[in-house]
């Protein structure tokens, strides 16, 4: 079976995972930006403590500007929560919401404002494809507990499947301390779907000489029992923006600038980070940023929105993308047109709620499961 290219990956998953697809109505696609943020906000304004709007990093300026919380994936799930509004908005991808559904209450509606915006590498590790893995890998070693963990970034069907295999969820922050626990647990552990986080992690814990790959788009080219003799096995997963950050990047930015600092999230290739000064999550990136001294450059290795909103956030520091105009925006966080943003406010003052995400209430049962564990470590 040949690999997926990544728009089919995220268009096919999408329609798998939900049917309620709706298309942008004619009349929200001419909008101008100055009569879409005046409607944004006079449709926020009706709602009131009854709307909270969640905007992710990664996300456009166009989005963010609305946003009562600008953060990470799992932060701003847990701000939804804490916030307790009846209506939750968020401007990211469906794995965010879905997570955020799960960990706010019942009477809690989480809405994705355009259910298009399905993250390609959380797509790279569907479940009839992780079970199949899990059948054979086990099977190939049926003296060994294997622990499978799960990057935050990845679907909820996903995140269950952990928790009812012993398991866990892990962000880019605390995945050492996850696989040290999962090591606790058991001999062997099973990491999805970022082979890039996985390998980082495990050289971080000096134990690059125990990984395996498995690439579930070649059933024919791998060797179960192989595999299985790794301490940690890696899926053949990875997030197209920051695979796309090379080595000779970091020799460029160095070269144009002398007293360049280099950040780069821990997604990107090993190479990559060795390169670095400092590898972090997105709220690290920020953080570093925001303690700078003002003259300072750091070259910033991710989404190249994050890259943006630190350049305004901070004029003071001289911010600077890592790899200049070939870096990518996400194109899944691209499926959000801030016009979308605007048509499902409104609905929502005309009583009409638009693409919720809502996870199975036994899937979320579980996947909770899986974050609780994460949380207790």
């Amino acid at each position: 079976m040949p690999k997926m290219e990544t728009a089919d990956i995220e268009t096919d998953l999408s329609l798998f995972k939900y049917d309620n697809l709706e298309q942008l109505p004619e009349a929200y696609r001419g909008l101008s930006e100055e009569e879409r943020r005046d409607r944004t906000e006079a449709a926020k304004d009706e709602l009131g403590d009854d709307l909270v709007i969640l905007g992710h990093n990664y996300q456009r300026r166009e989005i963010v500007e609305h946003a009562d919380f600008i953060g990470d994936s799992y932060q701003l799930s847990v701000e939804a929560a804490e916030a307790d509004a009846e209506y939750v908005v968020f401007g990211g991808v469906t794995f965010m919401a879905e997570s955020a559904d799960i960990i706010t209450d019942d009477d809690q509606t989480v809405i994705l404002p355009s259910m298009e915006a399905s993250c390609p590498m959380a797509g790279m590790a569907e479940a009839l494809q992780v079970d199949a893995a899990w059948a054979e890998i086990t099977e190939a070693a049926p003296d060994a507990n294997i622990v499978p963990i799960t990057y935050m970034n990845s679907y909820a069907d996903l995140k269950a499947f952990c928790a009812e295999q012993g398991g866990a969820v892990c962000t880019s922050s605390n995945a050492d301390k996850v696989f040290e626990w999962a090591f606790e647990q058991g001999d062997k552990v099973l990491f999805l779907p970022d082979k890039h986080l996985g390998e980082n992690t495990a050289h971080r814990l000096g134990m690059a000489d125990s990984i395996a790959e498995w690439d579930p788009w070649d059933p024919e080219g791998k060797d179960a029992e192989e595999v299985a003799e790794s301490d940690i096995i890696l899926w053949d997963g990875y997030c197209q923006v920051h695979e796309r950050f090379r080595a000779d990047h970091i020799e460029q930015v160095r070269e144009e600038y002398d007293d360049a600092n280099v950040i780069v999230h821990p997604e990107c290739r090993r190479e990559v980070v060795e390169a670095a000064d400092v590898a972090g999550s997105t709220a690290t990136i920020c953080q570093t940023v925001e303690d700078a001294d003002p003259g300072e450059t750091w070259a910033i290795g991710t989404e190249i929105h994050l890259t943006n909103h630190l350049q305004r956030w901070h004029p003071e520091v001289n911010v600077v993308p890592l790899c200049g105009d070939a870096c990518m925006d996400c194109n899944a966080m691209r499926q959000i047109d801030p016009n979308y943003l605007t048509w499902v406010l409104e609905e929502l003052v005309a009583g009409r709620e638009r693409n919720v995400i809502e996870v199975a209430p036994q899937e979320a049962e579980l996947a909770d499961v899986a974050m609780q564990r994460m949380l207790e470590i």
